[in-house]
């Protein structure tokens, strides 16, 4: 079964655009990955279409040896950015084909599942209120009620993404920002009650000594800490691990890490309780199983980042169903409207869980055309951007 074309789909998401990847074959199979990541998704495709057509003629079935391949043809590009999140959703697609092709649910092709239920977490939940403690607190309150039992967030958002003369000094917060954080928290917590975790997000925007400081005053709120993300870049092993002793905080990084090679410094320094790689960045499906086995030798959970669209979500899930050491899935709690609508099924999201298909491959195919008709921004926004 050989690769016939691979074709992508740059879609407007709800705060970025997707990356979705269709391989077809010359057996009429045709399998679909995501590659979504950003800023720079116009890069992401272009890497995807490229990396495609080195790829035509290759047998599909062949996923670890064309994962591979084209790490090493292209590493010359490096070990992560736009070259893995081409990987990553050429990989998921192949592994769709392969489990089409033999009539069987992906997880069933990893190993099996030690579970079907997926476990989530919310995030953007909180998109349609204001950055203040008493907005947070109650759009918390309505995504508890839709079943979920933990949430992430970044109280640091209001300054975190300012730009220009509004930039704090080197990431420095102003005591009166520092307090409002530590508000915006107090009332999320008092609020959904200790029966829900919080992850605090701080995408490694606060200096040296300021997460330290932040996490501490976090920790005197006494509340349910999921984790304290990305208290620095993952550059800096060291300092993660150095913050990761100075704190009470339990430490999650791995958004920004591509492949076991770039985690394995960060397990090998003991440097995090949890670690989050993100299947449309990581090298997909393949190279996330292998992460999380990594992670294991080191009793190391996995909680997948996933601020993506449903492929990555979909792929996450089936990947996560077979490691023993899963955590917890990230979810966008708000999407476009139209998410369901571009699936053969509507994403099985119920109570905070999402339900693992029998159906063959990942279980879901993309109507084409509503894609074409949510077209993604090419054009780099002109004010602030906001990570999540």
């Amino acid at each position: 079964m050989k690769i016939s074309a691979v074709k992508t789909f740059l879609v407007e998401g709800i705060k970025y655009n997707w990356t979705l990847v269709k391989v077809e074959t010359d057996t009429g199979l045709h399998g679909w990955g995501e590659a979504t990541n950003w800023p720079g998704s116009p890069l992401v495709e272009a890497a995807c279409q490229h990396l495609g057509e080195t790829l035509i003629g290759q047998d599909a079935e062949r996923t670890d040896f064309l994962w591979t391949k084209a790490y090493r043809d292209m590493h010359w590009l490096g070990q992560a950015g736009p070259l893995l999140s081409a990987i990553s959703g050429i990989d998921i697609a192949l592994w769709d084909i392969k489990g089409k092709s033999l009539g069987a649910p992906v997880y069933d092709l990893l190993g099996g599942a030690y579970r079907k239920k997926i476990k989530l977490y919310g995030n953007y939940w909180f998109v349609s209120a204001s950055h203040t403690a008493e907005d947070y607190a109650q759009a918390a309150v309505d995504t508890v009620a839709k079943g979920f039992t933990a949430l992430k967030f970044d109280p640091f958002a209001h300054v975190n993404y300012l730009y220009g003369e509004d930039l704090a000094d080197n990431n420095e917060l102003t005591e009166s920002q520092k307090q409002l954080a530590l508000d915006m928290v107090a009332a999320v917590a008092k609020a959904v009650g200790k029966d829900v975790a919080l992850a605090i997000e701080t995408h490694a925007f606060l200096n040296g000594p300021t997460p330290i400081e932040m996490a501490n005053r976090l920790a005197d709120l006494d509340f349910n800490c999921m984790w304290y993300e990305e208290p620095a870049l993952p550059e800096f092993p060291d300092a993660i691990a150095s913050i990761r002793q100075k704190i009470s905080l339990p430490v999650c990084v791995g958004e920004r890490i591509h492949s076991r090679y770039m985690l394995r410094a960060v397990l090998e320094k003991n440097a995090a309780d949890v670690v989050m790689p993100d299947i449309t960045r990581c090298g997909g499906i393949s190279e996330m199983r292998k992460m999380a086995n990594l992670a294991e030798c080191y009793n190391v959970p996995i909680a997948p980042h996933n601020p993506n669209g449903p492929i990555s979500t979909i792929a996450s899930a089936h990947t996560m169903a077979t490691v023993p050491n899963f955590f917890r899935q990230e979810f966008m709690i708000s999407d476009v409207p139209w998410r369901d609508e571009c699936l053969s099924h509507p994403l099985p999201v119920e109570d905070g869980f999402f339900s693992l298909p029998d159906r063959p491959g990942l279980g879901f195919d993309v109507d084409e055309s509503v894609l074409a008709a949510h077209p993604g921004i090419r054009k780099p926004p002109s004010d602030r951007v906001f990570y999540i």
